[in-house]
């Protein structure tokens, strides 16, 4: 008789094996099947586990798209830049030169998946309809595989822009070049549809507990396989200029709790633990701040432990969407070729801006640079390699290439929620998001004596936050230990030239420029954005955002530019820049 920690832990397995056992009909087929075996969908879709089966199927065959992915929204922007070993494929993605052959400028891989998301959506509408799903258990597998459909469908908008909009199972995504009648939609005609459609899910909510997809199995907690939806929504909402039903959503987001971990370190950016260094902050040996020896650095402790550390609470106040590549179940992740000089091939480095931005930066005491960008790369060899993904291989174990996709945390929630915030006008509650001390810090009022009262922002929701620690009375407010990203980061605070945006000459201040004080604050977010999320997968929608917010493809094209000029690309600088300014911003489009 199956158990239940052994459905657990196939399913577990399943993922990180990269979905091979999609199709088959029992759990004992799903153990003992070969990757081929096929039948037909009356066959495939008989209960719930063989619906849990295919949404670890899906997720198995996202896994394929990392790369794609990484390389797309990284090497695309600013940040990262192609070393000598890289082919011209890549080359011309960095120089913004692809051409319709070149296999990274490929929509197909992201249609691929769209197709067989298409195809088990179908298939849960027929189960619930014959009863063979629970209305919850249908609830919440629907509802994944359609946020991870939209999610798919914004990457492909936000690449290729005008593209096909297909809900329906095709027999192949080759079907989709005769495709008649599809809609082409645009990036911002995209983001009203799949609006749309999330908001019409059965459900927004994380799988339940005692669901059989949720589970803690040989270190992996499944929960963070599968996309968070609210989060997601969110994002859609930014993009489309709601920015309070955005920041609604991050909130909720920042007060889901976590399993093992209290409220106040669920998903929220916390100043160090100075006592035993048990956080994920830039930190020193107390009282040690002005030697660099006393710099935490190990696997277990500060920030840079939350690319390394096993699945544990602290991780998990930290990361929100994380999939494995696990050498025991025969997964290799991809990125130890694209990042390492040693085992890899090593195609692509950080880029001489994006370590310039690092080193000028000024910690609190006093050193120039920021640690963040020692720990998101070292020098190994004379050359600068990556390291967020690769820090759990090891080049004298090469065939053993474990790691995992990191797709979404707690830094990047806070970010995306301050610059909802910002264009929200609330101005304040973003800047304490970003400086150190957070809401602690910025919303210290010195006429409020009553410690009941203060530290509050008496705002509605989403802008409520209270950061009291009182022991008379005794008072610990959900934010208590918020820090903004750059208190954690162990960098100076940033300044405004309040002079810029207030008439000084009365009291109080009266605001007299608020679009110059929310470009101000949101050109210091992305630059935020840059140091602490470099090579997460965020850049180059962050810079597209933007740009089309403003309506100023400068915004983009200056940095690309600077990017490519900074590398000696003088003739490839120059020729991004024109064609990004003129608006030229998407790959072309060829399914082939």
């Amino acid at each position: 008789m199956m158990t239940k920690k052994r459905i657990y832990r196939m399913l577990a397995t399943a993922v990180i094996a990269g979905g091979t056992f999609v199709g088959v009909t029992s759990c004992e087929d799903m153990l003992d099947s070969k990757p081929d075996k096929a039948l037909e969908p009356k066959q495939a879709y008989r209960n719930r586990f063989d619906a849990d089966a295919a949404v670890i199927g899906v997720y198995g065959k996202f896994l394929g798209l990392a790369k794609h992915y990484i390389v797309l929204n990284e090497l695309r922007a600013d940040l990262m830049d192609v070393t000598a070993n890289a082919d011209v494929n890549l080359q011309q993605i960095s120089y913004h030169q692809a051409s319709d052959q070149n296999p990274y400028a490929s929509p197909k891989p992201f249609y691929e998946l769209i197709l067989y998301c298409n195809d088990v959506l179908r298939n849960f509408d027929i189960m619930f309809a014959d009863s063979k799903l629970l209305q919850a258990e249908y609830n919440e597998r629907y509802s994944d595989i359609a946020t991870l459909r939209c999610w798919l469908y914004l990457q492909v908008a936000i690449h290729w822009g005008q593209v096909p909009y297909v809900t329906e199972p095709l027999a192949s995504v080759d079907d989709l070049k005769d495709l008649e009648g599809a809609p082409v939609l645009g990036l911002q005609e995209m983001v009203r549809e799949l609006i749309a459609v999330m908001e019409k899910l059965p459900s927004h909510e994380l799988y339940a507990l005692n669901s059989t997809l949720n589970a803690n199995i040989d270190g992996y907690s499944t929960n963070l396989f599968f996309i968070n939806k609210k989060f997601f929504l969110g994002d859609l909402y930014l993009w489309n200029g709601d920015y309070l039903k955005a920041a609604m959503q991050y909130k909720d987001v920042m007060m889901t709790p976590v399993s093992g971990v209290a409220i106040y370190d669920s998903y929220k950016v916390k100043y160090a633990d100075v006592a035993s260094n048990d956080d994920l902050a830039i930190g020193y040996i107390r009282d040690k701040e002005q030697d660099y020896k006393s710099l935490i650095n190990n696997n277990t402790q500060g920030w840079k432990s939350m690319f390394i550390r096993p699945q544990d609470p602290l991780f998990n106040s930290e990361w929100i969407w994380v999939l494995p590549f696990d050498s025991r179940f025969k997964q290799s992740s991809p990125f130890v070729d694209l990042f390492s000089n040693s085992g890899g091939k090593y195609l692509v480095r950080p880029a001489q801006l994006a370590m310039d931005q690092w080193n000028a930066q000024v910690q609190r005491n006093g050193f120039t640079f920021d640690q963040r960008g020692r720990f998101t790369y070292a020098m190994e060899g004379g050359q600068p390699v990556i390291k967020k993904h690769i820090y759990n291989y090891d080049p004298l174990l090469p065939l053993q290439r474990t790691g995992k996709w990191f797709l979404g945390r707690a830094a990047l929630l806070h970010l995306r929620f301050a610059e909802a915030a910002n264009r929200d006008d609330h101005s304040k509650v973003a800047w304490a998001f970003l400086n150190p001390g957070g809401i602690r810090v910025t919303y210290d009022d010195p006429a409020i004596t009553d410690v009941t009262k203060e530290l509050d922002t008496f705002l509605p929701y989403p802008y409520n936050f209270a950061a009291r620690s009182t022991n008379v009375p005794f008072f610990r407010d959900d934010w208590h230990r918020h820090d903004g990203i750059r208190g954690r980061a162990y960098v100076t605070a940033l300044t405004l030239d309040s002079v810029k945006y207030f008439n000084m000459s009365v009291k109080p201040r009266v605001l007299t420029n608020a679009e110059a004080l929310k470009r101000d604050i949101e050109d210091k977010l992305i630059m935020e954005g840059a140091l602490e999320l470099a090579y997460e997968g965020n850049r180059w929608a962050d810079l597209l955002r933007v740009a089309i917010r403003r309506n100023d493809p400068s915004f983009i094209a200056a940095k690309i530019h600077d990017k490519l000029q900074k590398a000696g690309k003088t003739a490839e600088a120059s020729q991004a820049k024109a064609r990004l300014e003129a608006g030229d911003w998407f790959l072309p489009f060829r399914m082939e």
